[in-house]
């Protein structure tokens, strides 16, 4: 195997090697010493979600365009990612940005069957959408629900927030629908399930700090774990290994609150995964837990911003800011999986990776491609976190994974105004190094990132923005 360096413009660039190099000599700039017998956290991968009917709009794209972006999203041709996360719907009904749920209308009592109906749509095409990525290398399905049905709740509606009737300080006159809301949520999974489907983890919250114009459910982590105490032996006796996830906060500290109120009922052993969004608060610190922990949904929502680096209003939105948020997401918080929200939309601002216009025209963003520098080419199932460290430039942030193979991806974002000759060290570069560029004139462009062997290592030479 060669090393890789996958370098992001300013510049993001990747590297692979083995580990234990040879000495070499190096450059007068900044050196990156990697050590891949400091371990850290494992990889889960990255993903995004196509929920509120964008698997249909997908589905609705000409042959060509339809391919194009679901390459894009799932294949080595563009982001890679191995990771998708569908709506599990509560609506009533489904014309188009609504997703409708299986059990639209209510029983005669909180103790009677639900009146469940087939995947509306097919899930709104998210079936579809699912035997797609997985035909194209995804191995992760999430389901996760914005909210419980209306008539579960407290206020009668899956929007405006409300409580889920049966939780800590909650009075319904209808009871307790705890035990109906995780049957509903069992039956989802065998549906998916009798499509060849597995969904391998599943949550009941979205943002549930907030309370929201559309689907919408609040929650403490007290009444989390409330619910949490009736879905995981309801899952069990259904025989599904589907796992819980949990809570989907609208930022890191609203969600550690949350995973704190489960831990304090004593119920963190029964969740299979930590969930949090990246919107109110940026991940900025390890959560306390032993489970891995995903950030599952971030975007910006600024006007439509295709650059890598635009240098201006867009900044928040450029594919040099999503590199660095990726890279702190492993870096700083030590999470296991990183989820952008749309992957592809037809919107006109920047909550997706992919623009699409009608049934054929599909742009991509910078933001795509800083993803496909995490994504599977360089970083593959089983690869663990390992230790990288720089000296002589603030400007660079630098990630690292090992490979159950051996080799080594290195990715280095250079946030500065300068071409960087930067040395790697810390790993065998027998066989060579192979390189990869993003910045303004290249999409994830292989051997742009000029390498040379040095006495203590190789010397890239990684552009400037």
């Amino acid at each position: 195997m060669v090393a890789g360096l996958t370098a992001l413009s300013a510049a993001l660039l990747a590297a692979v090697a083995h580990a234990n190099s040879p000495s070499y000599g190096g450059s007068s700039g900044p050196t990156i010493k990697v050590d891949t017998g400091c371990k850290y956290q494992e990889y889960d991968g990255t993903g995004v979600s196509e929920a509120f009917q964008r698997g249909l709009v997908i589905h609705e794209l000409n042959a060509a365009s339809q391919n194009l972006v679901l390459d894009y999203l799932f294949t080595t041709k563009g982001a890679g990612m191995t990771i998708l996360r569908n709506g599990l719907g509560s609506a009533t009904e489904d014309p188009f940005d609504l997703m409708k749920s299986i059990a639209p209308t209510a029983p005669r009592s909180n103790s009677s069957a639900l009146n469940f109906i087939p995947l509306p749509r097919e899930d709104e095409y998210q079936v579809w959408l699912s035997h797609q990525a997985i035909s194209r290398g995804v191995n992760t399905i999430y389901a996760d629900a914005w909210s419980a049905d209306g008539y579960m709740k407290t206020n009668g509606t899956d929007s405006y927030g409300g409580y889920l009737c049966g939780v800590t300080n909650t009075s319904c006159a209808t009871g307790d629908w705890r035990q109906a809301y995780a049957d509903k949520i069992v039956k989802y999974i065998q549906d998916y399930q009798a499509q060849g489907i597995a969904v391998k983890y599943v949550g009941f919250l979205n943002e549930p700090d907030l309370n929201t114009t559309y689907a919408s459910m609040q929650s403490d982590g007290r009444q989390a774990a409330d619910f949490i105490e009736v879905l995981y032996p309801t899952l069990q006796k259904a025989g599904l290994k589907t796992q819980i996830a949990c809570c989907d906060g609208s930022g890191w500290q609203q969600n550690r609150e949350r995973l704190t109120g489960i831990q304090e009922a004593g119920d963190e052993d029964k969740l299979g995964l930590v969930t949090s969004h990246g919107y109110s608060d940026y991940p900025s610190y390890p959560f306390n837990t032993s489970k891995h922990v995903w950030q599952t949904e971030w975007s910006t929502f600024d006007p439509t911003n295709y650059a890598w680096y635009s240098g201006g209003d867009g900044f928040q939105s450029d594919g040099i800011t999503w590199a660095n948020n990726i890279h702190n997401l492993f870096a700083v918080s030590n999470a296991n999986g990183h989820l952008y929200w749309w992957g592809a939309a037809n919107t006109t601002d920047n909550q997706s990776l992919l623009f699409i216009n009608g049934t054929s025209e599909v742009r991509v963003t910078g933001r795509l491609w800083a993803h496909a520098h995490f994504g599977k080419q360089f970083i593959r199932a089983g690869a663990y976190r390992v230790d990288a460290t720089v000296t002589g430039s603030s400007a660079l942030n630098v990630t690292a994974f090992e490979n159950t193979d051996g080799s080594t991806a290195v990715q280095v974002i250079n946030n500065s105004n300068d071409t960087l000759s930067v040395t790697l060290q810390g790993l065998n570069f027998r066989n060579g190094a192979q390189t990869w560029l993003t910045n303004n004139q290249h999409n994830l462009t292989e051997g742009h990132a000029a390498v040379q062997r040095g006495h203590s290592g190789v010397v890239a030479k990684v552009p400037a923005l």
